[in-house]
């Protein structure tokens, strides 16, 4: 069973703390490149993005490295975004060819599970790294279900419950209920 897992989906859904939640039960995390990448630009006095396909670029870089690190752990590891959230959005831009974009499909391959959190408008909000609209943010949501789909993942909605439901349901989800 491949044990690297993506959480994605739109912003504001409430990945990080989901993330944070499992992280607490014991389980590897790997945070998100994009708000990390904005933090570094914002502090460093530039502004949050790049150009898309250069901002694209750095998170799939970040992304792949992040992948790499995770095959030394034997354990399960929960990816905020993963390898192809990052190649879509170069998709968007067609700053890859589909041959370049299956090639590092198949280099990078999570658990065909990947599980996809909907903007919840209840608990959205814009911050200095996350600067999208909530009907953007479902946009890129609807985006990355089909765009997994598209690759073979199985995608399944994590409903909206609290956080602690949220993690139970994943866990059971990938068999280890009760963690």
């Amino acid at each position: 069973m491949n044990r690297r897992f993506v959480v994605t989906g739109g912003p504001g859904g409430g990945k990080s703390m989901l993330l944070e939640a499992l992280a607490e039960r014991g389980y590897r995390v790997a945070p998100e490149a994009a708000r990390r990448l904005i933090k570094e630009r914002l502090s460093s006095g530039l502004p949050p993005r790049p150009d898309p396909v250069s901002f694209a670029r750095a998170i799939l870089n970040s992304d792949m490295e992040q992948y790499r690190a995770a095959t030394n752990n034997e354990g399960i590891t929960f990816f905020d975004r993963g390898v192809l959230d990052a190649l879509y959005m170069l998709d968007l831009e067609s700053a890859l060819s589909r041959d370049e974009i299956a090639s590092l499909v198949g280099a990078f391959p999570y658990n065909e599970t990947v599980f996809l959190l909907a903007p919840w408008e209840a608990i959205y909000a814009t911050d200095s790294e996350r600067d999208q609209t909530f009907k953007e943010s479902v946009a890129v949501f609807e985006g990355m279900k089909r765009w997994y789909a598209r690759w073979g993942y199985e995608t399944v909605e994590v409903p909206r419950a609290g956080v602690a439901a949220r993690a139970s349901f994943i866990l059971e989800a990938i068999g280890h209920p009760g963690v």
